[in-house]
């Protein structure tokens, strides 16, 4: 099935159901975004679109932005997300890198669009959402006069369906393709593991050119209604999972530890609730049994990337209290069973898949594993192996039941006196101080020890805490190896646009000058 196929079906069977609900109220039925959709599709195809050609959506969470990109996949298009929070230059970047011929966007970056229209010379059509533009149309008057309904473009497994981003830490970002199948892969995974109790209610707070978006179009097959807000605002997120009656949300956990910390957190009503996903960075065992307590049995956790989107592994709500109530603790470290459609092991350097209880990288194969980067071979023969698994990057371990543990990023490992030393698990520890609301471990340069490893504190507001405390807080969990040779604390961490901790950035500093990174 193609992504729109998946909408169609939600819409079909509950046309008069709310699709999206504004941050002013305002409501969008299935019935009329499907409409919506197919004057969008004619709109787009007057304008010159044609079948899998590339476009883009520049734009914070908005209902047009929804509009957009089901017009978009109505057209038969290939969406290229690109997310309104990095820098123009990123952007522009990522537009030019993957072909995007069209490009919807939100009239807060206009000024931005100057830059990319010298930037971006294979941009044909911009459609400005919500005004008309410097020089571009309003989406309403975009689609006005275009009545009736789209042609019903092929429907092809293989063809592509996205061009995600990647993260562009270690360099600038390519372009993943997910086709047809690696949608349908994705969304059969999420229906296996995650069914509906109820008819779905998905807050869309993080950005929707990411997890939360890959969410909203994963539930559409029921109707589901997505609440969606212009960033993650407190209280507010906490005020309409209440409200509305939320049966799904997902964060990432630096979203979570800040709703943690909030002085209101326990005064609202979350039992609508079914699933609180959280994904995209390990999370603290001791603010995951916090939030627990604080939200309810409700927690869950799935393991992706962009490259194997959302649901490699998965751990259920009901796995995560099993864990608390069988002296299982330890397993809420980890990010669950490989789940039903992809398998998952973990592979050496020399390609040998390791048995329970050894290191090694993640590896991960299926329907569900990205077709490639786009018009970037040595890039796809790198993280793909002589046997047709995929490299992750991420360093984990596999347990005797089968649960993964992610240990860490490959290229964030320390090397100090000739230890490996893996940063996650040093992260663990110092989030288990109750002033701390985030922390990062990287490898600093010293002369004695190579690199030194270094705790960069984040505190909750109005705590305290210091240098020497974190450091025997440290050796008495890890001994004195792990244990930070230093602690600095920051006002706030660096972090991406979807809210992950930039290592990197931070690494950045302190290797200034030096002739090596390691």
């Amino acid at each position: 099935m193609r992504v729109i196929d998946f909408f169609d079906r939600g819409a079909l069977l509950h046309p008069d159901r709310a699709f999206m609900i504004a941050e002013d109220g305002t409501v969008t039925t299935h019935a009329e975004a499907r409409e919506r959709s197919h004057k969008t599709a004619l709109a787009m195809i007057e304008a010159g679109f044609g079948y899998g050609k590339h476009a883009a959506i520049y734009s914070p969470n908005h209902p047009g932005a929804f509009d957009a990109l089901l017009g978009l996949y109505r057209a038969g298009g290939v969406w290229v997300p690109i997310n309104a929070r990095n820098a123009v230059a990123e952007n522009a970047y990522i537009l030019n890198n993957n072909d995007v011929e069209l490009l919807f966007y939100n009239s807060e970056f206009e000024s931005n669009i100057e830059v990319i229209r010298k930037e971006c010379p294979g941009i044909k059509t911009y459609v400005c959402l919500d005004v008309t533009g410097a020089d571009a149309p309003s989406y309403a008057d975009f689609i006005a006069g275009h009545d009736g309904v789209a042609p019903n473009f092929p429907d092809n497994p293989k063809d592509i369906c996205g061009i995600f981003p990647s993260g562009g830490t270690t360099g600038r970002p390519k372009g993943i393709l997910w086709t047809n199948q690696t949608f349908e892969t994705m969304v059969a995974a999420m229906a296996a593991h995650m069914p509906p109790k109820k008819p779905p209610v998905h807050l869309c707070a993080a950005p929707m050119t990411h997890a939360a978006g890959v969410t909203a179009l994963s539930l559409m097959g029921y109707g589901a209604t997505n609440v969606i807000m212009n960033g993650v605002q407190l209280p507010q997120v906490m005020e309409n999972i209440e409200k509305y009656q939320v049966t799904n949300l997902f964060l990432p956990p630096t979203a979570i530890y800040v709703m943690l910390a909030h002085p209101d957190v326990r005064k609202f009503d979350y039992s609508s609730l079914d699933y609180f996903l959280y994904a995209a960075a390990p999370m603290s065992v001791d603010k995951l049994k916090e939030a627990i307590d604080v939200f309810g049995p409700i927690m869950a956790q799935s393991y992706g990337q962009a490259e194997a989107p959302m649901i490699c592994t998965y751990m259920s709500p009901e796995e995560h209290i099993e864990a608390l109530e069988t002296n299982k603790a330890h397993r809420l470290a980890s990010c669950g069973q490989p789940c039903l459609l992809t398998p998952v092991d973990i592979m050496d350097d020399d390609e040998n898949l390791l048995s329970t209880g050894e290191r090694g990288e993640i590896v991960v194969r299926g329907t569900l594993v990205m077709a490639g980067y786009y018009k970037n071979k040595d890039a796809t023969d790198e993280v793909t192996t002589s046997n047709g698994w995929h490299r992750t990057g991420d360093i984990g371990v596999k347990d005797e039941d089968g649960y993964v543990y992610i240990v860490d990023r490959k290229k964030d490992m320390i090397i100090s006196g000739g230890f490996n030393v893996y940063p996650s698990e040093i992260e663990q520890v110092v989030w288990g101080h109750e002033a701390v609301q985030d922390c990062a471990v990287i490898g600093v340069p010293d002369e004695k020890w190579g690199e030194a490893v270094k705790a960069i504190v984040e505190l909750k507001p109005g705590q305290s805490a210091s240098e020497d405390e974190i450091i025997a807080l440290c050796k008495e969990e890890l001994g004195s190896v792990k244990a930070p040779k230093t602690v600095e604390f920051w006002d706030e961490l660096p972090r991406s646009p979807v809210g992950k901790v930039r290592k990197k950035d931070m690494r950045d500093k302190f290797w200034e000058g030096q002739d090596r990174q390691v």
